[in-house]
């Protein structure tokens, strides 16, 4: 007699692309249009359970009921901000969290979507560096953050600019914009998706290579030493290098690369900054979003003022560099990313 109480856990489907559902499908005996049938059910009409999907045959519905799960899972924790943004932690593998923000602005949605849990980088500003790297997210989980809030279906754009480093996880974020984007799956435009990287080459030119949606880049500061200080990534893939491939790549219709840029008080704030971003982007069409810094525990680093900002926004508009200061959101919500997950694992 089994006694073991480890409950069985079935795979999922939900985050399988049209050519997996298909193999599901094919082992299963059932004919081939049951996978249109089955992503229909999946990523149109959010469907819960395989019970739901009535123009599955009974047969089929008992084998996916039998050897699958629907894999959709619900947040855990929602937090919600006077200015309208909202903080969702969803559940993660191994008691883990990670946490999902939607942030709406006139008739737009725009979700920031996690790609890891935890993250490796280890850049210094960073809070979900902190916890170090704890596992990868599948493309059900990042597609789940959207699918699984209470604005799903309004949904107008979205960011990998959550937890984790995506293109440390490129199959899997690669596999999530497919079905984001497909007529399969969810039929959005790639131009309202835009994925962020702190500059891993192979990763970013492979992404380049098989998605249409934007490109960011975590910059920071143009000098070779203090982005090293900042960003360990440096080492391995220096700023000049991944600029080198972007220029590459043509960003001169509707696809765009911007560079995000955190602002740290007497660090990267300088007018010799200015010099040295409008040397090392000359002559790529870009934009340059300026980020104020949220304070996290454990890091020296203070954002510079609203005063500095903006001087500095107007030093590299004149030097004819697309540059906005990025507006700040849920700061009553632990904006910064990882502080809503550090502080509920800490509870642990």
């Amino acid at each position: 007699m089994n006694t073991d109480p480890t409950p069985i856990i079935l795979p999922p489907v939900f985050g399988k692309t049209q050519a997996e559902l298909k193999q599901v499908v094919a082992d299963a005996g059932l004919p081939g249009y049951t996978a249109t049938q089955l992503a229909d059910w999946l990523y149109k009409k959010n469907a819960s359970s395989f019970e739901e999907m009535t123009n599955l045959s009974k047969k089929g519905r008992e084998y996916l009921t039998e050897h699958f799960s629907v894999g959709v899972t619900a947040p855990q924790k929602v937090q919600s901000s006077i200015d309208g943004t909202r903080k969702y932690l969803f559940p993660a593998t191994g008691g883990k969290f990670i946490e999902t923000a939607m942030i709406p602005e006139n008739d737009r949605i725009t979700v920031c979507v996690s790609s890891q849990v935890g993250c490796k980088m280890g850049c210094l500003f960073c809070m979900t560096g902190k916890q170090g790297f704890q596992g990868q997210l599948t493309a059900g989980e990042i597609v789940n953050q959207i699918r699984s809030i209470e604005e799903a279906g309004q949904v107008s754009n979205i960011v990998y600019m959550g937890m984790g480093e995506p293109f440390d996880n490129l199959d899997e974020v690669l596999k999530s914009l497919e079905i984001l984007t497909s007529e399969w799956g969810y039929a959005m435009s790639p131009r309202r998706i835009t994925v962020s990287t702190i500059g891993i080459i192979p990763g970013m030119t492979s992404f380049l290579e098989k998605s249409e949606a934007h490109l960011a880049v975590s910059l920071h500061t143009p000098f070779d030493d203090e982005r090293r200080s900042l960003m360990p990534v440096q080492i391995a893939y220096p700023i000049g290098e991944v600029i080198k491939e972007i220029r590459k790549w043509d960003f001169s219709k509707q696809r765009r690369v911007s560079f995000e840029y955190i602002m740290f008080q007497g660090l990267n704030d300088t007018p010799k900054h200015v010099q040295e971003l409008t040397r090392l982007l000359n002559g790529v069409k870009c934009r340059i979003n300026l980020i104020r810094f949220h304070p996290i525990p454990g890091t020296p680093l203070q954002g510079s003022d609203d005063e500095t900002i903006f001087a500095f926004k107007d030093r590299l508009n004149a030097k004819g560099i697309l540059t906005t200061i990025r507006a700040s959101r849920g700061q009553d919500i632990y904006a910064a990313c990882g502080l809503l997950s550090t502080k509920e694992l800490s509870k642990k």
